[in-house]
């Protein structure tokens, strides 16, 4: 009488998947750390806080005022993009601040007043914002 073995060898199938999982989950996890890291240090952030900010400005003041913002990181980092031309937009009560290519992010105040951006000629780091 014969014994035949009903199992197959497979001790080198299971060595070789674990591999390509644990190969695959580090490319993941690696591509993963560099999005985080690129969103967190980036252009992103700096968008959206700005446009919060200027916003919130804009909401909290009176037609008449002349508002000065020390904008020098986000000049800084729209200079190394070539958008300094369109950093800020003011269109209607949508303020909008481009500190890339790609992207923008834009915020909305409430009051019914005009207001208008523009780079200040005496210290470059600042943005005045005049309200009407």
């Amino acid at each position: 009488m014969e014994i035949v073995n009903s199992f197959p060898n497979k001790r080198g199938t299971i060595l070789v998947e674990n591999v390509v999982f644990i190969i695959l989950n580090l490319v993941f996890l690696g591509i993963l750390i560099l999005f985080i890291m690129k969103q967190g240090s980036g252009a992103v952030v700096l968008e959206q806080s700005y446009a919060k900010q200027i916003a919130l400005l804009v909401d909290s003041a009176k037609p008449g005022m002349k508002i000065s913002l020390n904008m020098k990181e986000a000049i800084e980092l729209a200079e190394k993009n070539n958008v300094l031309d369109k950093m800020i937009l003011v269109n209607g009560n949508i303020v909008t601040v481009k500190l890339s290519e790609k992207g923008g992010h834009s915020y909305s105040f409430f009051n019914d007043v005009e207001a208008t951006a523009y780079r200040d000629q005496n210290n470059p780091d600042l943005y005045v914002f005049i309200i009407n």
